[in-house]
């Protein structure tokens, strides 16, 4: 599983001394240990990792914006040796092409059932952004 991997990516980070990775790699076991203890039921698959990943992702992209208009350019460029660590742990996204391929093929074209499809089928593995932005377009 994938929080084996990154259990696995945090003790090399640690060997090898390197403070932005480990700190990346801790931060998503911790957020998913919270998840394991937070009384919902988690699905025994990668789609609530993937989920904290990218989330985790999407923080460390608003963080880095903040340091670099501080001008704190050694915080700015940990925040992204620390995005680039988790990042490698996603899948492969799909492109715009192939979210409006997919969608091309659906019987029922409306947003909602979009969503749905992609929501249920392609979890973490295609931006709910760019499939609700190509399901507009064509419309």
């Amino acid at each position: 599983m994938l929080i084996d991997e990154i259990k696995k990516a945090k003790i090399e980070a640690m060997k090898a001394h390197d403070e932005d990775r480990k700190n990346a790699y801790s931060m998503i076991l911790s957020r998913y240990q919270i998840l394991l203890t937070s009384g919902n039921e988690v699905k025994d698959s990668d789609e609530p990792v993937i989920s904290i990943i990218m989330k985790f992702a999407k923080e460390l992209d608003e963080e880095a914006e903040g340091y670099k208009k501080a001008g704190r350019e050694d915080s700015y460029n940990a925040t992204l040796r620390q995005k680039e660590a988790i990042v490698s742990f996603l899948p492969k996204m799909l492109s715009e092409d192939e979210i409006k391929t997919i969608i091309l093929s659906l019987e029922d074209r409306s947003i909602p059932s979009v969503m749905k499809h992609f929501k249920m089928n392609y979890a973490g593995k295609a931006d709910m952004g760019m499939v609700n932005k190509v399901a507009r377009s064509l419309q």
